[in-house]
């Protein structure tokens, strides 16, 4: 996959959009099989909410927790299994609805294996060898089920589609133009690409957004895309909001790192 190279309007302030006061939302982008990063970024935000006051704080994922990378089942066991510093929102992405399909009916979605889904059958010890001889989806359909803990289970069935704080919409993919935010649909939710990334339309709310790779986060009038491609970059990327106030935290495979206060 290539990272996009983000080009074009410089970002307005962020004085425009703000959360309710004493409040603190972190926006975490795709993790895609990447455990050891979202350690680091664990231990990033638990830091940082010693930092400042507030009164409440929230900490949204924005999907596409597996596949790509190497450890899929370390993601899953780390947010459905363990304590995070803050109260948790977990959004799905395409990635996991893929998942959950292929684990319904493997041999209409064998399309997750060559978006992924190999890395993550291969993370829960599922032989990935026989996937090409007839009978080999729904095989590894039925050994991924065996491995898959119910804890991973129910945390991928349980998954929002969209969350709203303050003048914040958050969701995987974005929103379709022109649509009110409380009638977007779910394949809009997690797959759109180019009709909300090319749109210059006020969305209602600022969209806060993974899916599509970028190089750095892209921070617009309309919308902020935290995807910085982390099983490929190295990088994963959390946006921090606070009144009306933006910066960023990032979780690097060379270390854990504090980004700069966003314009």
């Amino acid at each position: 996959m290539i990272l996009r190279r983000v080009f074009g309007r410089a970002p307005e302030p962020a004085d425009h959009a703000r959360i309710p006061d004493g409040g603190r939302v972190y926006a975490v982008g795709d993790i895609h099989g990447r455990s050891d990063l979202l350690h680091l970024l664990r231990e990033l935000i638990a830091a940082d909410c010693l930092r400042g006051s507030w009164s409440s704080a929230a900490t949204v994922f924005l999907g596409d927790y597996v596949d790509r990378g190497s450890d899929s089942r370390g993601v899953l066991r780390v947010l459905a299994d363990e304590p995070f510093p803050t109260h948790t929102i977990f959004l799905r992405g395409n990635h996991e609805a893929m998942m959950l399909a292929f684990l319904a009916d493997a041999e209409r979605w064998t399309g997750w294996l060559a978006n992924g889904g190999v890395e993550t059958l291969r993370s829960y010890g599922v032989p990935v060898r026989d996937l090409r001889r007839p009978g080999g989806p729904a095989e590894a359909s039925r050994r991924l089920q065996e491995a898959l803990p119910a804890s991973h289970r129910n945390f991928l069935g349980n998954l929002q589609l969209s969350y709203s704080v303050g003048d914040y919409f958050f969701c995987h993919a974005g929103v379709r133009p022109g649509l009110p935010l409380d009638r977007q649909v779910e394949e809009d939710l997690i797959w759109i690409r180019e009709d909300f990334l090319l749109s210059s339309a006020a969305f209602g709310k600022v969209v806060v957004h993974g899916h599509t790779p970028v190089q750095e986060p892209e921070v617009l009038p309309n919308r902020v895309n935290l995807d910085t491609g982390a099983y490929i970059s190295g990088r994963l990327t959390c946006l921090v909001l606070e009144g009306a106030t933006r910066r960023f935290l990032v979780a690097d495979a060379a270390g854990a790192q504090r980004g700069p206060a966003c314009p």
